[in-house]
């Protein structure tokens, strides 16, 4: 019998979710990226926003509503989720995802650059206690410092991909997103707003809370 790596092992003990396997059949079926988070991930997701008493989400990339469901499932009966995606048809996907697992009532989405519904949404003095960065690698720095900018005292932000499939610590590695990524990950460990950690699971995971 084949030795499971350790990843492998911990996913291998996580029961089916049904809903979560619909979601991403559908990504799947509609020719999207298949990267979701993992099972385990989408899990400890749920668990944090839970854990945090968290009221208002912000998500950095939606997919297809798989991360966003984990976020919701979080959220008590008030609680909102706010999640910016660049593409209206991703947009689309993940709402009705979410509508069908029985979330749509507490999901926004904001269709467009990031970085411009992050400032549209300080200009409406929207504030978060919990962000999920899963979007284009390169600016993982600016949606660091808009989500301290946007963050209630205390919050969390958890950053997914820090490790990038070990071009973050290859120094052979230069590209834009790879460089974005090391000052992420640099902030996160070392950014005296911040008490953050880094990771190595799930092709890394930053997880930090703003000083308040």
């Amino acid at each position: 019998m084949e030795t499971l790596s350790a990843e492998q092992y911990v996913e291998s003990l996580i029961k089916e979710d049904e809903q979560l396997e619909r979601v991403k059949m559908d990504i799947r079926g509609k020719g999207m990226p298949e990267i979701s988070v993992a099972a385990g991930y989408g899990t400890l997701l749920t668990l944090l926003v839970k854990m945090t008493r968290s009221n208002q989400v912000l998500e950095i990339g939606a997919l297809g509503g798989y991360s966003g469901i984990c976020l919701a499932r979080g959220l008590g009966n008030e609680g909102k989720l706010v999640s910016l995606e660049l593409k209206q048809e991703y947009a689309d996907v993940a709402f009705a995802n979410l509508k069908e697992a029985g979330h749509g009532h507490q999901v926004e989405y904001r269709v467009g650059e990031a970085l411009d519904s992050l400032k549209q949404l300080e200009a409406e003095g929207r504030r978060f206690d919990l962000f999920f960065i899963d979007a284009d690698k390169g600016n993982y720095p600016n949606y660091l410092e808009w989500a301290i900018r946007l963050a209630n005292p205390g919050a969390v932000v958890v950053g997914d991909n820090t490790l990038m499939r070990g071009k973050t610590t290859n120094p052979a590695e230069k590209g834009n997103a790879v460089t974005k990524m090391r000052i992420f990950n640099e902030m996160i460990a070392q950014d005296p707003r911040l008490e953050g950690v880094l990771l190595p699971a799930y092709d890394g995971l930053a997880i930090a809370r703003v000083r308040g």
